[in-house]
């Protein structure tokens, strides 16, 4: 699927896609794959402050300043290409009878900190088991 994610930094909440996707199957392994260098995937709780909070330690732990070697891009731009260092590109999750095995407060999310791509592939496969 392709995700809109403008030309802004931030998060898009994956959880519905992937809930419809699994929705025909029983018990496996859904995997999320997003095929970018400086994408990445996170399951959090989303809506109550953790998506500015995850962005603002982002931006502590990966300063986006120009002492970066890989430079080409927005400021800042290489701190993303170290992204995979703290959000890997894939996640798996387990589904029981169709649905997702997540936690209450738990979303399949995709964080995008490069703001000069405007969409995003994802790639949902399924694992039945």
């Amino acid at each position: 699927m392709t995700i809109a994610t403008g030309q802004k930094r931030g998060l898009s909440d994956l959880t519905g896609a992937c809930a419809r996707f699994v929705a025909e199957h029983g018990d496996g392994l859904l995997h999320v794959f997003v095929p970018h260098a400086t994408a990445g995937l996170v399951i959090m709780e989303l809506g109550a402050g953790s998506e500015a909070d995850l962005m603002s330690a982002l931006d502590r732990i990966l300063p986006r300043h120009d002492g970066w070697h890989h430079r080409h891009g927005s400021p800042g731009h290489g701190a993303d290409h170290v992204l995979p260092l703290l959000a890997p590109p894939a996640v798996t999750v387990p589904v029981v009878a169709g649905r997702l095995a997540l936690g209450r407060w738990q979303s399949i999310v995709l964080l995008d900190p490069n703001p000069d791509n405007p969409s995003r592939t994802v790639r949902l496969s399924f694992l039945p088991g």
